[in-house]
């Protein structure tokens, strides 16, 4: 998932974004609403985790003018306000879901699951195969031939894109991009470790390799070699 936090409590929001990404997701930052609304819009994000009060533009009429514009991503409020009429007031400003501070990461990252899953015309796959491998989003689980594979969450995400693109080749601009978040070439060779290791898990003891270098443009998953 790619997911929005709107925090302006740095500590917190480097909490969430340490968190997200520790589990797979990738997770951008606004400071304020006036910031996460122009994000918001230029997105795409499967969900949007807010926090109430925000500079610039409370966390309520971020979300109440995002509803006006037809903006049909879900959102989650984080808010220390946890009465039932401040709930009743986020979720009739247009929030999904409402969760007092303080909370559990695991309770949150549950929800925001759950709220991914039932986005209005969320047509994205929830499982990807290829061949006997079988990636499941929801559950973070990988298996080959029906045996689960143990993956780390960067190896999660690696293996996430490239079946999502199977069979076209995944460029090294590509992977920076959408699995690490770099907009720009770091000069280190951490791509080509987690290939490797990641190789070594799926196709480790199979006649089959679906893992494939394409050299000099990128790397390619595919049912079969040519």
């Amino acid at each position: 998932m790619r997911i929005l936090i709107v925090e302006d409590d740095r500590e917190a929001a480097s909490y969430l974004l340490k968190a997200f990404t520790e589990t797979g997701h990738v997770a951008d930052h606004a400071a304020d609403g006036l910031d996460a609304y122009a994000m918001a819009k230029d997105g795409p994000y499967d969900v949007l985790v807010v926090d109430r009060m925000l500079p610039k533009l409370d966390g309520l009429t971020l979300i109440e003018r995002l509803r006006a514009e037809s903006f049909d991503t879900p959102v989650l409020i984080l808010s220390a306000l946890g009465d039932v009429d401040d709930r009743v007031k986020g979720l009739r400003a247009g929030g999904d879901d409402y969760l007092p501070k303080p909370y559990s990461f695991a309770e949150l990252l549950a929800r925001v699951e759950v709220l991914a899953r039932r986005r209005p015309g969320r047509t994205e796959e929830t499982v990807y195969r290829v061949g006997d491998l079988e990636l499941d989003r929801l559950s973070h689980v990988v298996r080959r031939g029906g045996a689960e594979i143990d993956v780390q969450p960067r190896e999660f995400r690696l293996l996430e894109y490239l079946m999502k693109n199977a069979g076209q080749v995944v460029t090294r601009t590509m992977l920076l991009e959408n699995v690490w978040d770099y907009h720009f070439d770091p000069g280190t060779n951490v791509i080509d470790v987690h290939v490797s290791r990641l190789r070594s898990k799926v196709d480790k003891g199979f006649d089959k390799p679906l893992l494939h270098t394409v050299r000099g443009a990128g790397y390619m998953i595919r049912d079969g070699a040519r």
